[in-house]
């Protein structure tokens, strides 16, 4: 591998693993920076500003639209290009210009913005507790998590719609951002985090705000789904670490959802948890598990710690093992 770094010695490969640790300890003691800090924040108002002007209004919608597919692709390519160039300038002054102390430092408050463990666990905790209130509350606690119309959801919905929250984003705000920064350090963090937020964005078939994302966003949506395919499968891997045992049949349950990643994390939390989760008219995971309960929701917030104290151990590994590479 060639690039970005000078080559890794140990001492290197230290501070970058001290760097993770570092990120995981800022993310669980403060949480998020202020948005005006916050880089996924400056992705987002970039992404916004773009679709708001580009996207075609329903009545410009057509069945094929080539035109506005180069448009998506030309556009997400010049942010992406954006946020890795400026990731790898940060990074290459942390590593050529300070100590390895400061360098874990420095590269650890860089990497935390790009992951967000501590906030999507405290979202789905805080709606067991409005759940404890109202039905209403719930829903309203919800909301904040998911895009689906929350309105008409039941207690049961809630719940099952929190848990894959959790388990999805298990993945999506944490286990990939990690995976990318052990391969290319804080420029591969920093691209999934644009990739992910794209696909959040612009990622939809059909109308949304006023729109039609069908063809502006296929882009965003097929870079996002093949640079969470591996982690999305690690994820499984470290909630079955977490639960200590195996998802028996989760190949098939995986299967049911329209996403080749997301129904992976969450058909393994429905069989390891033993409760049905699904989505109305859409998909249902472990159909015959029963409903989802309060214990339900503690016990998937405990095997996401576990999961992501899991994740840190072995990119920890990892970044020691590969001493001597470079990254790219």
């Amino acid at each position: 591998m060639t690039g970005l770094m000078p080559h890794l010695n140990l001492e290197h490969a230290l501070a970058v693993a001290a760097a993770l640790w570092i990120a995981l300890a800022i993310d669980r003691w403060l949480g998020e920076p202020p948005a005006r800090l916050h880089p996924v924040v400056w992705m987002g108002g970039y992404l916004g500003w773009i679709g708001s002007r580009v996207a075609p209004r329903m009545h410009q919608a057509k069945p094929v639209d080539l035109a506005m597919f180069f448009i998506g692709a030309l556009t997400w390519c010049v942010g992406a290009a954006c946020v890795a160039g400026i990731a790898m300038s940060l990074q290459t002054v942390v590593t050529l210009s300070v100590p390895a102390w400061a360098m874990a430092l420095l590269l650890g408050l860089l990497l935390k913005p790009l992951f967000a463990w501590r906030m999507l666990r405290d979202e789905v905790l805080a709606v067991e507790a409005a759940l404890a209130v109202s039905l209403d509350d719930g829903r309203k606690q919800l909301a904040r998590l998911v895009s689906r119309d929350v309105s008409l959801l039941s207690e049961r919905e809630v719940r099952e719609s929190a848990i894959e929250s959790l388990a999805e984003n298990l993945n999506d705000s944490l286990v990939a951002p990690v995976f990318w920064f052990v391969l290319f350090g804080l420029p591969g963090a920093a691209l999934y985090r644009f990739a992910n937020t794209a696909d959040a964005m612009w990622g939809y078939r059909g109308e949304r705000n006023g729109r039609d994302w069908t063809w502006f966003g296929k882009w965003a949506a097929r870079a996002d789904d093949v640079l969470s395919w591996v982690p999305a499968r690690i994820t499984v891997l470290l909630l079955a670490l977490a639960a200590w045992r195996w998802p028996v049949g989760l190949r098939g349950e995986a299967r049911r959802t329209p996403s080749p990643n997301s129904g992976w994390p969450m058909a393994a939390m429905a069989l390891l948890l033993g409760v049905r989760l699904a989505k109305p008219g859409v998909y249902a995971l472990n159909a015959e598990g029963r409903a989802p309960s309060a214990a339900d929701m503690q016990r998937t917030a405990q095997w996401g710690e576990r999961a992501a104290l899991a994740l840190a151990v072995l990119a920890s590994l990892a970044i020691v093992a590969t001493t001597g590479w470079r990254w790219s």
